[in-house]
């Protein structure tokens, strides 16, 4: 099971990397790589796994990210998913799927994976 929720810890790094990297190339274009919904959800999906497979394997029973550490990302994560979302289908709109995203929306993105990588480094 440790070896399992390894692959899952790598996989929810390589997910927030293809997100923050997504946006830091983005940010000088007026639309948003496609990739970086993917990699949101990817980030989502293998944090969930990892906490499952923590809590059924009783990994985290001595010591542990508190469960508010983690309901606090696991927000954080789903706004990211759904803004993410919602940037792919507004650029889906322009020319070859790179269409322009409102800036709030593209910022936001940027700013609430920061957000999410600084909770989960010092809290």
């Amino acid at each position: 099971m440790e070896f399992l929720y390894h692959v899952f810890v790598a996989l929810h790094f390589v997910g927030w990397a293809i997100v923050l990297g997504g946006y830091i190339a983005s940010i000088k274009s007026p639309g948003l790589y496609r990739g970086v919904f993917h990699g949101a959800a990817t980030a989502l999906v293998a944090g969930v796994l990892m906490v499952g497979i923590a809590e059924m394997s009783g990994m985290w029973d001595t010591e542990g990210p508190s469960m508010a550490k983690i309901g606090v990302k696991l927000v954080i994560a789903l706004i990211i998913t759904v803004l993410a979302f919602l940037a792919k289908r507004q650029g889906s709109k322009g020319d070859n799927g790179t269409g322009a995203v409102a800036p709030g929306l593209k910022h936001s993105i940027g700013a609430l994976t920061l957000v999410n990588i600084l909770v989960a480094v010092f809290w």
